[in-house]
């Protein structure tokens, strides 16, 4: 299967409710995928969708580098588990020098080539596991809604948190997810972030933007 064509076929496109100046690929009430069951999926061989969705923590990362655009401007910036591209895709319009989104998923790095090219901005898909180790430096890295799931979330905050030391200026998108750390964080902004029912069983919550220390 294709991944790019998959991306066309089952995704409409629209604008996130608290980043209006972006377009995405996503899943609406319209397009197949937002219809079909985890069953479905797993029969047709295919990972979760999750970059089909701008979730919470994401559009408030994407807003406040919008916002703030001081804070990306002239800076190498990395998205770490991009998804659809959202926050690297704002990383880009604010003005970095460079942008890599860290993804995966190859159907999400095909969603965050078409979301780009949408966008009109440029950024290289990395999908080696960035997690591994190694010795690559961006001046700020971003990462939204990664705290879902607690092995995850462990393994990733270590890693932000190394890069924090390293003098990387390390930002979290998060509307306090289940495995969201109790310390360490510094929070920069709140956003009020309306949300799909039937996808998170509430019209809206409250997401955060926090600087990551080394702690």
């Amino acid at each position: 299967m294709d991944p790019a064509l998959f991306v066309r076929r089952n995704t409409a496109i629209a604008a996130p409710p608290l980043v209006p100046e972006i377009r995405l690929h996503l899943a609406t009430e319209v397009t197949p995928l937002w219809q079909a069951t985890e069953e479905t999926l797993a029969g047709d061989a295919l990972p979760p969708p999750y970059w089909a969705f701008a979730w919470a923590g994401g559009q408030a990362l994407a807003r406040y580098l919008l916002d703030n655009p001081e804070a990306v401007a002239g800076r190498a910036v990395v998205d770490f588990g991009a998804g659809s591209g959202l926050v690297a895709i704002a990383a880009a319009k604010a003005g970095a020098a460079r942008v890599t989104a860290a993804e995966i998923d190859h159907f999400a790095a095909a969603a965050i080539a078409a979301n780009a090219a949408l966008n009109g901005v440029a950024i290289e898909v990395l999908t080696t596991d960035v997690l591994d180790g190694g010795n690559r430096f961006w001046k700020l890295v971003t990462a939204g809604d990664i705290c879902y799931e607690q092995p995850m979330a462990e393994r990733a905050m270590r890693w932000l948190r190394l890069l924090a030391g390293r003098g990387s200026t390390v930002l979290l998108g998060d509307p306090h997810r289940a495995y969201l750390p109790g310390g360490g964080l510094c929070e920069l902004a709140r956003y009020v972030v309306p949300l799909s029912k039937e996808l998170e069983g509430r019209e809206e919550c409250d997401a955060f933007v926090w600087r990551v220390l080394a702690r």
